[in-house]
């Protein structure tokens, strides 16, 4: 199929290498780019997609991913966000089951091969929509731009703000669409290799490019894009139609459609299959998805829920803006674009408007320019890097639905793919006029470089939470996100003070952000600051009254100001918000022991072991009151079904040991306090308990051991220096009987 195409390489001064080489110059330096992020944590949204998730574990049916959502809820479920990427998810299940538990080095290294191999085959795409597609006789594809391809991989391979994507695991969910919305592509361009039939194209790799466009969706929404895009390459590349002419063709009326192309080379026949698989696909999503929409917030993407049409339009216009203007210079990046981080535009007289002025000039200049130019192949190189930067954003556009972010770095991983083709073909004009072309060389060749540094920068801001949040900072201080997320990563480590600042700050810029005050007052409780927690407490669930983890912590401060019937009143409410709440049913249990009902109490955290069958805290309070109500033989019962359940919990084996010894099981009770300290060698208590039972059992020696071990770890351990002088004056009583 002979499609002779002008040569961009002809204008540019760039490095021509074979087709091997110029991959693997691509991988490598890809690879160079977010290396360093290989041994990060689990951070941000991956503690909910991966490590929370329990669709991840092999407990779980295989079955159950095609009915959750991408954070392992149900699709029915009223809080899914409805991100049905079923395919991503099986690739974590997989690192899951291959590392042997939750170890994020092997989810690093799968997302950053995944971005090497898109590199890699970006340089055969960018060959194409650049070069034109041409084939040899025998049907192999000609590279027509092998430098221009090069370059445009190169700029897609180092852009820095595919670091999210990469870095974050997360992220993985656009690296697998993309992989298979090229392939899809890719595949698309090979129905037109000449067989010896003389076959125009293959409806075969049409049907394939269509299944790998669903699978593509199946790891992303976006990937269902790619059939657009075929649509637009076809009409362009392999029938050269002039979309202007037929528009014209269209409004006069004309008849004769078919000279202007719609029926060449079957064109219509292969829009007509493309429409009907992406028909079919968002069928099928929907019935398994069913027809409600997920459920936002106002602070996820607060210009959707603003009631003015001119403030919505105005402001998502905006939003375009700001990703078109992290493409053209990625330095200025942040993990959370929400909760006031971009603050709404309400009036013409707001300077950001500039910014929406700026993107309409720059993109009606482009549109003019792809249906108008004189030049055939500018008409297509613009029309695809325009379409290619619109199409595969236009689920994010909010346009067809309202989406749960304002700005997402990670959505524009296939967009850029427009924008780089709009650069590289800029660069190639520029280079056509200059007289010294190596200066643009140099230029292009600095660009690369400052954004492989700045992606390695990047990616080591994404290896800790601690970075990435404080990262953050500087790029979005009106964020009450990311106070709150500096704010918990400071009450993670035990910097409750620092943690406090932080809190406070994230309620300021967001007066009804009801998790930071949820944490706040966690952490005033902790200090006794009581009042302070309360009001902040009742306040949260006077903002969201289903908020069932506040209800249970203003229950927790009710209790310490002895306010037992309200606290058990808040309980309840948030077991009604929250049914299987086994955290709750533990606190109201020791509420109820504080009051002596002790059928009430064990009840309650008999609710909380059933629910959570590993809730250690439960089941030992469970014990301890039954120690203490001389209840032995029920508090042995429950021990030992606990001790199965758990275990290595060497709390319960403590309590248990307690019981036994109480019983007069003195063999059994020493192997379990044995056991316990072998756990937890510092733990003053165990070696107290134990060498109280060797006093029972009369075995001093040993008795007086584990005392002055204790005593040594606590020397205050309430009770151990009384017992300990106890048997001092009885040994001291034996000597002398010894020596008279």
């Amino acid at each position: 199929m002979a499609q002779t195409e002008p040569n961009l390489d002809h204008d540019i001064s760039w490095f021509l290498l074979p087709s091997c080489w110029a991959k693997t110059v691509v991988a490598l330096i890809s690879f160079l780019c977010f290396a360093n992020s290989y041994d990060g944590d689990f951070v941000f949204d991956d503690s909910e997609a991966i490590i929370n998730n329990k669709d991840l574990r092999a407990e779980t049916p295989l079955g159950d991913l095609w009915h959750h959502d991408f954070w392992g809820s149900k699709l029915s479920s009223n809080t899914s966000h409805k991100s049905y990427r079923p395919l991503t998810v099986l690739t974590f299940r997989i690192n899951y089951l291959f590392a042997g538990g939750f170890y994020p080095v092997g989810f690093h290294v799968i997302n950053i091969i995944l971005h090497c191999t898109i590199s890699v085959l970006m340089v055969d795409v960018f060959s194409i929509l650049l070069g034109g597609l041409q084939f040899t006789n025998k049907g192999r594809r000609l590279n027509l731009a092998p430098k221009t391809s090069l370059l445009a991989a190169l700029l897609f391979a180092v852009h820095p703000v595919h670091t999210e994507c990469v870095a974050g695991i997360v992220g993985r969910a656009d690296l697998l669409c993309a992989l298979f919305f090229l392939l899809s592509f890719l595949g698309y361009c090979k129905a037109f290799r000449e067989n010896k039939e003389g076959h125009n194209f293959s409806v075969f790799w049409v049907l394939v490019s269509v299944l790998l466009g669903a699978i593509a969706m199946l790891c992303k929404e976006q990937g269902i894009t790619v059939l657009g895009l075929n649509a637009v390459f076809d009409a362009l590349v392999i029938n050269k139609l002039n979309i202007l002419e037929i528009i014209q063709k269209l409004l006069r009326k004309d008849k004769l459609l078919e000279s202007a192309g719609l029926l060449r080379k079957g064109l219509l026949f292969r829009i007509t299959l493309l429409m009907s698989g992406g028909a079919s696909i968002l069928y099928i999503r929907w019935r398994i998805m069913g027809t409600g929409p997920p459920a936002f917030t106002e602070v996820d993407n607060p210009a959707s829920f603003a009631d003015s049409l001119f403030v919505r339009a105005i402001n998502y216009n905006y939003y375009y803006s700001l990703n078109a203007w992290l493409l053209l210079c990625p330095w200025w990046l942040c993990f959370d674009w929400s909760m006031g981080c971009i603050p709404l535009i309400k009036s013409v007289s707001d300077w950001r408007i500039i910014a929406l002025a700026a993107l309409w000039f720059c993109l009606i200049g482009l549109i003019c320019q792809a249906l108008c130019s004189e030049d055939s192949y500018k008409r297509r190189i613009l029309t695809l890097g325009l379409g290619f930067l619109i199409i595969p954003f236009l689920p994010a556009s909010n346009l067809f639905f309202r989406v749960g972010f304002v700005v997402a770095e990670r959505v524009i991983y296939l967009p850029s793919i427009g924008y780089i083709i709009l650069f590289t073909y800029g660069f190639s004009l520029l280079s056509k006029q200059a007289k010294k072309k190596k200066i643009l060389a140099v230029a292009v060749l600095g660009i690369l470089l400052m954004n492989i540094m700045r992606c390695a920068l990047r990616s080591s801001q994404w290896r800790s939470e601690e970075q990435l949040f404080r990262s953050a900072l500087s790029v979005c201080p009106l964020n009450a996100k990311v106070h709150y997320n500096v704010g918990k990563n400071l009450a993670d480590k035990g910097n409750q003070s620092a943690a406090i600042k932080y809190y406070r700050e994230a309620v300021r810029l967001n007066p009804k952000y009801v998790h930071a005050m949820n944490n706040l007052g966690n952490i005033l409780k902790e200090r006794n600051e009581l009042q302070e927690a309360e009001e902040l407490l009742s306040l949260a669930v006077q903002i969201q009254p289903d908020f069932a983890a506040a209800w249970m912590n203003l229950g927790i401060v009710q209790n310490s100001l002895r306010r037992f019937e309200e606290a058990e009143q808040s309980y309840w409410t948030a077991i009604k918000h929250r049914k299987k709440y086994p955290d709750c049913y533990y606190n109201l249990g020791r509420l109820y022991a504080d009051l002596n009902r002790h059928i009430d109490a064990l009840n309650a955290w008999r609710n909380a072991t059933v629910l959570k069958p590993e809730h250690s805290l439960a089941w030992n309070n469970m014990i301890i009151l039954l120690d203490n109500t001389g209840n032995l033989a029920q508090a042995e019962a429950v021990g030992r079904e606990a001790l199965e359940l758990i275990p290595n919990d060497h709390s319960l084996m403590f309590s248990l040991a307690n019981v036994l010894g109480k019983s007069q099981k003195y063999k059994e009770s020493e192997a379990l306090f044995l056991k316990a300290i072998k756990a937890n060698p510092n733990a003053a208590s165990y070696h107290g308990n134990l060498a109280v039972l060797y006093h029972r059992w009369g075995n001093l020696d040993l008795a007086k051991k584990h005392y002055e071990v204790s005593l040594k770890l606590d020397p205050m351990a309430p009770g151990t220096k009384e017992n300990y002088n106890l048997l001092r004056r009885k040994l001291e009583q034996l000597q002398k009987k010894g020596g008279a």
